[in-house]
């Protein structure tokens, strides 16, 4: 008889594309898929660390899976991903629940961690080199329809004082260029027309393979697959910017006009602190650039307020920056001191106070966003369009201003396909939504 299994994925997109390789692995091996953990044979979590919160959702997933199995309601219990690897010493003494635990370089043993269960084996672990070479796994899709992520590099070599993700994750490894264009035309020929390009940080990608950056000819390759009609750019560190990738963003019509560069601050006494590579100037020098040669350029950021050395003239440098910069998507986060990194040791604002701080941007940027949504109303979009909203009776998709689960959606009505695009006439905006009719195809 088939086992049946559940998978709950946590944290970020990376995340996702190794939880959608362990169900192609399982499905492979013959297990069967269920929705929910409730009545199945096993529940794989695939967990996030990045910060207290995320480690925090993990743990109580985690118990609430234990309970399942306490009730009689869940066979067996395996924990992979970030969690399992930054407490690999630790996790099975301190979560005696968990029946098996594998590392984040080890995702292709899951099948194996399964069968060890069936076995009778107690507690079976897999850690492989977190810095190995990426291993190439088939994916089964969980996204779209329509798109899809395209992981290009794994780990991080950035070491920023504040993030425990190449303590984690390991160094920077990036994909060889052929595999990546491999999977990304296996997407598209699946039905896949955006591909979201993704890594810790995508503009280093092909330094450690090739010696150089190959981000902009990864694009070119990438523009060039048959099905391929939007690329789209996650995560750009503003250090590793050049004419050659500025010109094949401003250039190249299926990669779109929305890039992700992650800031965190704009002080350049924090930069250096938190062993961030350039400086304020540099910063708002490459975002006049960017807006200067790309048309229609949507930019998205992250910042973190009450970092370490942030006083009330450093937020208030990060607040008029704010203003004067006009960053369409803004995401805000207090700081949170993550165990083991270098910022953790040193003085900041308390935890009142960073959460204040983060609010108080979050309110700044509020009306930058709403005035940015309502520059569009009038206008007709290109929107690939994801679902129909029963309860709404309306169509809802994206924009090119918009990346899944992070921005705005557009919600419209008249005839659609899902995974397709729509001309979509803007007529309303809302909080952050955009409101309209399709246009007659």
């Amino acid at each position: 008889m088939n086992k049946s299994y559940a998978m709950i994925s946590l944290g970020c997109a990376k995340n996702l594309v190794n939880s959608e390789q362990m169900l192609y692995l399982m499905d492979e091996a013959g297990y069967t898929l269920v929705p929910e953990a409730d009545g199945a044979d096993l529940c794989i979590v695939n967990t996030c660390a990045f910060i207290d919160a995320a480690k925090s959702e993990a743990i109580e997933t985690i118990l609430e899976m234990a309970e399942l199995k306490k009730a009689g309601r869940l066979g067996a219990l395996i924990v992979t991903g970030c969690l399992a690897e930054r407490y690999q010493d630790t996790i099975l003494q301190e979560l005696p629940e968990i029946d098996a635990v594998l590392g984040i370089s080890s995702y292709g043993d899951i099948v194996k961690a399964a069968q060890a269960l069936e076995l009778g084996q107690e507690q079976p672990r897999f850690f492989a080199d977190r810095n190995a070479p990426v291993e190439e796994l088939g994916r089964v899709v969980s996204t779209g329809p329509g798109w899809a992520y395209l992981r290009i590099a794994e780990g991080c070599g950035n070491f920023c004082a504040f993030c425990a993700i190449p303590y984690i994750r390991g160094r920077y490894r990036s994909r060889s260029m052929e595999n990546v264009l491999s999977e990304a035309r296996e997407l598209a020929a699946h039905g896949a027309k955006e591909l979201i390009v993704i890594a810790q940080d995508i503009t280093r990608y092909g330094t450690d393979l090739y010696g150089k950056r190959m981000l902009a000819s990864l694009c070119r390759a990438l523009s060039e697959i048959e099905g391929v009609e939007w690329i789209r750019l996650h995560y750009l560190y503003p250090d590793q910017f050049d004419d050659e990738l500025i010109d094949q963003i401003a250039r190249n019509d299926k990669i779109v006009k929305y890039l992700d560069i992650p800031i965190q601050h704009i002080s350049d006494a924090i930069l250096k602190r938190m062993n961030r590579r350039g400086t304020g100037g540099e910063i708002r020098a490459l975002f006049r650039t960017l807006r200067e040669r790309i048309p229609s350029l949507v930019l998205r950021t992250s910042l973190i307020a009450g970092l370490p050395g942030e006083g009330e003239a450093e937020f208030e440098e990060l607040c008029a920056f704010l203003r004067e910069a006009r960053i369409e998507r803004v995401g805000v986060f207090p700081f949170s001191p993550e165990e083991g990194t270098p910022a953790a040791k040193m003085p900041h604002p308390d935890e009142e106070t960073a959460a204040r701080r983060a609010e108080q941007l979050l309110a700044l940027q509020q009306p930058i966003m709403d005035d940015f949504c309502q520059s569009l109303v009038g206008k007709t979009l290109r929107v690939l369009v994801e679902r129909y909203d029963e309860d709404e009776q309306c169509w809802v998709g994206r924009s090119w201003a918009d990346s899944p689960d992070i921005d705005g959606e557009v919600r419209f009505e008249g005839f659609a396909r899902e995974g397709d695009f729509a001309e979509v006439y803007v007529n309303t905006a809302e909080d952050g939504i955009l409101y309209g009719e399709a246009e007659n195809p």
